[in-house]
This record gives structure tokens, sequence and C-alpha cells, in this order.
């Protein structure tokens, strides 16, 4: 737990100055509050006893002038420990950010987006109260309460010692609960992500859930997981009410037990009503430290097991990053190669064994196979998504390993299988692999990805924002709006995972006709589903079960490869017969208008 504190900790160090500021003026605050009851005792003693009117005019005046310093430089104390622990909360969620964009795919698919987004906001937030007010506090408090009890000792220390009789009391009681809290808090923030991973999953399947009906299902699944997150509240609360009033127990024993034998004093004449009025005041604020101490621990254990969450993400490797001396990747051809690549997800789960094949500039790539054959995994290894576990993909005969990732990447254009559109304008999604872009390339790259049209029909064209995740555009628009995002970038190798599959049968033909031009000169791997796809293709690859099962121009693999027959049969052969029977159609539609 120390250690990971301590790592807190080290973000603010770039605010040094102003944390410094903030501490040395806890400091002063502090000893305004150690001096003022020794000033009341002489205010009582000399001022009122004797009668010296004089000293007590100039005593309260100086109580006064010390309580507005007091003020002062408790305000400074609170701004500046605020700015600097904001500062760190800043830092930490740029710096997680940062980390969830560097790190791989493979994450991705291990972590909930809940749970991250749990840890990128209310832990943090732990965090930053755990570099501000929180360790402030307990700063203060220590300062207080030591300093107190010295001047108490100091005074009496008869008295001072029967006031520090509850002092071991409290420190065991303290980390006692302390031990107990901390894994519990943990519990509590990771079914709090959990809590957060359900809502985020029902607000983007909201469509699903009502299409299938199945409200009430999810509200009992999530009855469960809020019923386990309120008792590990309530486990929590329970502690809690259990120590406050237990640590306050323990403190006001030493209070009460001063208050007699202090009167007894009075009464022998060897203390007087100013010191004891003085000791009294001094055992108020000893019971502020501890009250403070009561409040605080349960948030210093929340902010530890928040720290280890934010720094499990911040520590996590990145299973695909740039190599030591790997060089950008210059201007490519886009020949690419597989050399024997194999990949596996997991120890039990090989995608790929042993690919071998190559896609000669212009080419274009088409891949064909059942679910879970390995297409899609083909194609995400390509711009190193993924690290091949076995093997390796050469482009222009270079080692994909040995290059940076972003000039490799800036050099494929990818239209994946789920399209995502971000809640912007129309303009600004398609530039978003060229944010640089002109309008005029905008408008260029959505007309040959005929988006032109339907974008122009929006009552703001290309300024027209689309919802989150582009949930006003049908399936078609979000396709061709994704096809142009990818064809903005002129790349010279295009990735198409099932580029077309939600468009209509005239949708698709220009879009088709579109990619034909566009594909001239680059190297273009197809996902294929559509009968258009494998007459586009110089090479089409049969996959199953994670091999390349055939190979060749669709009239070979009609006559050689009994898996790419059953294929067409079953999947391309009634496009075709649809196709007929929608042109016989037209055909009659055309001689019945004459």
């Amino acid at each position: 737990m120390t250690g990971v504190l301590w790592r807190c900790f080290t973000y603010l160090r770039p605010y040094w100055q102003i944390t410094a500021g903030s501490y040395l003026s806890v400091i002063l605050i502090n000893a305004i509050a150690i001096y003022s009851p020794l000033l009341i005792s002489q205010i009582i003693d000399r001022g009122v006893r004797d009668g010296d009117n004089l000293f007590l005019h100039q005593a309260v005046l100086g109580l006064l002038a010390l309580t507005l310093v007091k003020g002062v430089f408790t305000f400074w104390q609170g701004r500046w420990t605020e700015v600097a622990s904001q500062n760190v909360a800043y830092d930490l969620r740029n710096e997680i950010q940062s980390k969830l964009t560097s790190l791989s795919f493979a994450y991705h698919d291990r972590s909930q987006a809940g749970d991250l987004l749990s840890r990128a906001m209310q832990d943090v937030e732990r965090i930053r109260f755990l570099t501000g007010r929180a360790v402030l506090r307990i700063v203060e408090g220590s300062l207080l309460f030591v300093s107190t009890i010295a001047v108490l000792l100091w005074m009496n220390p008869r008295l001072g010692l029967l006031a520090s009789i509850a002092l071991p009391l409290l420190v065991y009681q303290s980390l006692r609960f302390g031990r107990r809290y901390r894994p519990l808090s943990l519990k509590i923030q990771q079914q709090l992500g959990a809590l957060t991973s359900y809502v985020e999953q029902n607000l983007r399947g909201a469509r699903v859930v009502k299409a299938f009906a199945q409200e009430e299902a999810e509200l009992r699944r999530f009855a469960v997981a809020n019923e386990k997150w309120f008792d590990l509240s309530n486990q929590a609360a329970r502690l809690e009410s259990i120590n406050v009033p237990l640590m306050q127990l323990i403190a006001n024993i030493g209070s009460v037990l001063v208050i007699y034998y202090g009167g007894m004093l009075v009464i022998r004449d060897q203390v007087t009503l100013g010191e004891l009025v003085a000791f009294t005041t001094y055992l108020a604020q000893l019971v502020r430290p501890v009250r403070l101490l009561g409040n605080i621990v349960p948030a210093v254990a929340m902010a530890a097991s928040a720290a280890e969450r934010i720094f499990e993400i911040l520590d996590a490797p990145a299973e695909v990053q740039d190599h030591p001396g790997s060089v950008p990747l210059g201007p490519v051809q886009g020949r690419v190669r597989f050399e024997d690549v194999s990949f596996s997800y997991g120890r039990s789960h090989n995608a790929l064994r042993n690919i071998d094949f190559e896609a000669e500039p212009g080419q274009v790539i088409a891949l064909l196979g059942p679910t879970g054959s390995g297409k899609s995994t083909i194609i995400n290894l390509i711009p190193r998504f993924y690290e091949p576990t076995g093997g390796r993909i050469l482009i222009d005969g270079i080692d994909t390993r040995t290059v940076t990732i972003n000039s490799l990447r800036s050099q494929i254009g990818i239209v994946l299988q789920e399209t995502t559109l971000f809640a912007a304008t129309v303009a600004e999604n398609i530039a978003f692999g060229r944010p640089n872009a002109t309008q005029a390339e905008i408008e260029d790259a959505a007309q040959a990805a005929q988006a032109h049209d339907f974008i122009m029909e929006m009552p703001r064209g290309y300024r027209t924002r689309v919802g989150e995740r582009g949930s006003t555009l049908s399936g078609g628009q979000k396709q061709r709006l994704a096809i142009a995002r990818a064809l903005l970038t002129d790349p010279r190798i295009l990735i198409l995972d099932d580029a077309t599959s939600s468009v209509d049968t005239e949708t698709e033909k220009l879009i088709q006709a579109a990619l034909e031009k566009l594909m001239q000169g680059r190297t273009t791997f197809v996902i294929a589903h559509r009968l258009s796809t494998l007459h586009l293709a110089n090479l089409i690859l049969v996959l199953e079960k994670g091999r390349i099962a055939a190979r060749g121009d669709h009239a070979t693999l009609m006559r050689a490869s009994r898996l790419y027959a059953d294929i067409y049969e079953h999947q391309m052969r009634p496009q075709e017969r649809a196709q007929v029977l929608e042109a016989d159609r037209a055909s009659k539609s055309r001689g019945g208008a004459r």
C-alpha cells in the first residue's frame, strides 16, 4: 500500500511550489492554533482576574489579528491544494487516455468499457482527493495532535499524561480499521466498475434489448449486480459507523479525566482557571484530529484501491508496439506476403496456422470461408492490430515488425465490419484519418464512395452532426461514410471487411463501380460475402479452421474445391438468382412503360 500511495504523490512533483506553499500554510495555521489557547489563558488570568484593562484590550486585538491571519492562510492553503490536486487528476486522465489508445486490440478484447470508464473517472477522482485535501488533513491533524500533546505536557506533565492516555488506543484502532476497510473498498470499486459496464452495455444495445423484449431480464440482471454493490457499501458504512464514534469515545475518555482532575487542581490552587480553560481548549482541539483521522482513513483506503486499479492500466504492457530500432515505412507499392504465419488468441485457440500467400500490387484478394475460419484475423494482422505468434508478414519485402506502427497504418485504408462513427459532423467523420483535408477532398472521397448525394440531402449537408456511433444514419449510409473515410487517406493497401454487407443491390453496384476505379494500383483485401466481390478478385483464398484450404480464381475453385463449391452454392447462388429475377422485373417494367 505504501508504494502505491507514494507513486500517487509523485504526480505532485511538477507542482511542488504550490504544494509546498499549502503545507507551509498548514504549519503556520497550526502554530496559531497552538498559541491561541495560551493567549486566552493570559487574558483570563491577567486581564480578567487581575483587572489589567490595557493588557486585556491588547490581547483581544492580538487574538483577533491572529484569527484574521489564520483565515487568510486557510484560504490560500485550500486554493493551492485544490489547484495541485486538480492538476494531478488532469495529468492522470491524460496518461490513462494515452495508455488506452496505445494498448493493442488484445487488451481491449479482455476489458470491459464500463470498468475502464469507471477507473478513468471515479478512481481518478479518489486520487485527486488523496493528493489534495486527504493527506493535507492527515498532516494537519497529526501536527495539531502532536504539538497539542507537547504543549499539554509542558504546561502540566500530570494533566498532559492523563490527556495522552488514549493515544495508543487511537493509533491501534485507526490501523485496525484501515486493514479491514481497504480490501472491502477495492471490492466496492470493482463492483462499481461492473455496474458501469452493465449501464454502458444496455445503452449501447438498447435497440437489441427492446427488439427481443428483454427489458425485464436486463433489469433483473442489473438488480443482482446493484444489490451486490449495495451489500458491500453497507458493510463499509457499518464499519465506518462503528469506527468514528468509537474513536471519539476513546478521545473523550481522556477529556473527562482531565476536566475532573484539572477541576480538583483549580480548587486546590495548584492550577489557575486560565490554565484549565487553555487545557480544555487544547483537549477540544485534540478531538478534531481524531475526527479527521476517522473520516480520512476510509478515503485513503479507497484511494489506495483506486490507485491499484489505475496503475494496473498504466502498467499494462502493449502487446503490439514499436520494437527498438523500428524505422518509418516509406511509400510502398503494396506487395503483401504472408510467410508461414500463425496466430493464437489464447493457448487453446489457434486462429491461423501456417498461412502462406503473396498479393501483388493492384491485386484484389478475396477471403472466403465459414465463420471462425480466420478471415478477420488475417486482415487484422496486416496493420498489426495483433502480432503473429509465428511466421512474418512482409510489405514490399519489409517485415512489418521492423517499421513504426504509425507509418505502417498510414498506408492502409480500413473499413471494419462494425462501422464506427463519432458524434461529430459528417465532414469530421470522413476526415478522421486526415484532419487537415480540404472540403473539396472530403467531397471527392464521398462521391467516390457514393455518399455525396445522401449527404447533400441532410439538413446541413457536410456540417450535419450524426448521432453517437452514427445512430441517425442507416447501415448503408454508415458504411459509405466509412469507405469515404478510408479512401480519403489515399492508401496503397485497402482492407474491406464486409464493406458492402449493409447496402441494397443498387447501392452496392454504385459502390463497386467506384471501388473498381479506386482499386487500380492498390492491393485490396476483401472479406467476401457477395457474388460481386468474387468477380472482382484476382485471387480467392478459401479458409477453413485457420488454414488455406484452397486458392485460385472462381473458375478454378469451382472445379478443384468442394468447400468453395459448397459455399458458393449456399451463399452466392441465391444472390445470383435474385439478381436474375431483379433484372427480369426491371426488363418487364421497362417493357410495360413503353
